[in-house]
């Protein structure tokens, strides 16, 4: 037990990025954000010390919800990168990385804190201005009459989450289903206010992912229920749905008194109603009756010796797919004869076999955008991370409905907008100094750290202790292998990271994060036959941007951090 005592000083700690303790905490959070991004990004174990559930991750959205930390500045970045990533499901580990750097080369640089969050400001509007413009050059509009870009897309998302451990033509399958399924999410030629549908996600372990699958319609759980043979087929039927339980228990009935006469059997005049309802269903050519949650055996017994298919235990999350699926209005109470509007309609029912489950497969009677994924994997670790990556790709693909395009990935946007606010900039260095109140020297200084930095996000995609370049023409980002001497550069590089521009001996390249003269990047030709292999979700990216840079600088603005300490007195 212990007793609560009078309350100590607060502790309040000044200027805390000047503190060894909190830069130390800022720069190991770093270190755990870049090793995990990208591609060939680093698997994390979390385990709390003192016991609990083992996380294998390397999704941001994972990784900092499973993390705590004491210091409010680490908290504070974290929380800013979960609520990114909890509207836009991408991009976390971009904005967390490129915030952190921020920190670090604004502490680096000397600069007065209020000019570099001035500095930061500018070169962010710079960017953000230059990304929304129509002749952006490290971004494509995305054409929904071809599936090519929005494969590139979701294999991009897949491929840069390791702990799914897929190979090339897994991941390629599952980019091409979280397209399909995507696609088949969209209502087709429906008047008015257009209405997302539903993806219904299905896990089974132990098998091939090759073996996802995505089905048009809904798939229920029926492992272990009788409720149809497999080689029936049946079309058009009607179904009633019950979110009320029909179990017969009288705490089901709901609040308020329940008067009973004395000798009144009460089990069995809830049974008798209960079977009211059966027979009316029967009589209304009812042939798929479900309820939400329990059904009573003896009118389970009832229907089914009738021919009724019947599903219990659906649960609430497969509630809202099945009423748009099939127009049912859910019944909530049973006592109440059913009204016409009740029913819903299904086209066909058959059942299909994942494995150890039984499946039963539902489609619309009408036009309907509802389906179901079935995703297998051979263990739940990596199927549950698969399953995380595949919800998070289906949201990045939806947000291409409200600004239809992508940025180029493998870390060309960067070091492509690095060398572009270094060219922009330098023509206007008097100017915005003046506009900006700071030197020339701290401008150029700042815009030299700021592009540093999202040339060091691009160079974090690169864990195996190779090389990262820039081509002096288009400033895209390559890497070469750690074992390529520098005079066979040339010769080793193909393609750059977004895959758009091919290496040759007449371009000229730099290290990342070396001194190389400022230059306009060089719009690519539009009748280039070759497309992108890697792109990245625009509007997640740019905000995600915009999240890094003003969290940085918040952080850079801290003067005291002021924390309450309580005691507490054991006895």
């Amino acid at each position: 037990m212990s007793r609560l005592v009078k309350k100590s000083p607060s502790l309040c700690v000044d200027l805390p990025l000047d503190n060894t303790d909190v830069c130390n905490k800022l720069r190991l959070l770093r270190q755990l954000m870049t090793s995990c991004y990208g591609p060939t990004g680093k698997l994390k174990l979390v385990h709390n010390n003192i016991g609990g559930h083992v996380v294998t991750t390397s999704t941001s959205s994972v990784l900092l919800a499973a993390i705590s930390s004491s210091q409010p500045l680490v908290n504070l970045i974290k929380t800013s990168v979960l609520n990114h990533v909890s509207r836009f499901s991408d991009c976390g580990l971009f904005a967390a990385c490129l915030c952190l750097d921020l920190i670090e080369q604004a502490k680096q640089s000397g600069l007065r804190g209020n000019v570099c969050i001035g500095l930061n400001r500018h070169f962010l509007a710079v960017c953000v201005s230059y990304l929304q413009r129509e002749d952006c050059c490290c971004k494509v509009k995305l054409d929904f009459c071809s599936s090519h870009n929005l494969i590139a897309l979701a294999r991009s998302v897949i491929s840069s989450k390791p702990a799914c451990l897929l190979t090339e033509q897994e991941t390629l399958h599952i980019s091409k289903l979280a397209v399909q399924a995507f696609l088949l999410t969209l209502p087709c030629d429906k008047p008015g206010t257009v209405s997302l549908g539903q993806t219904v996600t299905i896990c089974v372990e132990g098998h091939s992912v090759l073996n996802s699958a995505v089905f048009p319609g809904l798939l229920v759980d029926v492992t272990g229920v009788l409720c149809v043979n497999k080689s029936d087929n049946l079309s058009s039927h009607r179904m009633l749905l019950f979110s009320a339980s029909l179990a017969g228990d009288i705490p089901e009935l709901g609040e308020g008194i329940i008067e009973v006469s004395s000798g009144v059997d009460t089990d069995a005049r809830i049974l008798d109603q209960l079977l009211d309802l059966g027979k009316q269903a029967v009589e209304d050519d009812v042939k798929l009756f479900v309820c939400q949650k329990v059904i009573h055996p003896v009118l389970q017994h009832y229907l089914r010796s009738r021919g009724v298919i019947v599903i219990e235990r659906l649960g609430i999350t497969l509630m809202e797919p099945l009423i748009l699926l099939t127009g049912a209005h859910p019944v909530a109470t049973l006592h109440t004869s059913l009204q016409p509007k009740a029913y819903g309609k299904v086209r066909d029912l058959s059942i299909r076999q994942f494995g150890s489950k039984t499946l039963l497969h539902l489609l619309a009677h009408g036009e309907s955008a509802i389906c179901t994924m079935v995703l297998c994997h051979r263990n739940e670790t990596m199927l549950s991370e698969l399953k995380l990556v595949c919800q998070k790709t289906e949201h990045v693909l939806r947000l291409t409905l409200r600004e239809p395009y992508a940025l180029f990935g493998g870390g060309c946007t960067e070091t492509h907008l690095a060398a572009y606010v270094r060219h922009k900039c330098t023509d206007r260095v008097t100017e915005s100094a003046a506009v900006l109140g700071c030197s020339e020297s701290e401008y150029l200084l700042g815009m030299d750290r700021f592009c540093s930095s999202l040339e060091s996000v691009a160079k974090s995609l690169e864990h195996n202790g190779g090389n990262s370049l820039i081509d002096l023409t288009h400033a895209h980002n390559w890497t070469v292998h750690a074992d390529v001497m520098n005079r066979c550069v040339e010769g080793s590089l193909g393609f750059c990271g977004c895959g758009l521009v091919e290496g040759g001996s007449s371009k000229k390249w730099t290290y990342l994060n070396t001194k190389y003269a400022e230059f306009s990047p060089a719009a690519l030709t539009t009748d280039s036959p070759v497309q992108p292999r890697v792109l990245d979700s625009f509007t997640a990216k740019l905000n995600a941007l915009q999240v890094a840079v003003e969290t940085a600088n918040l952080a850079l603005d801290v003067r005291y951090i002021i924390k309450d300490v309580l005691d507490l007195a054991r006895f």
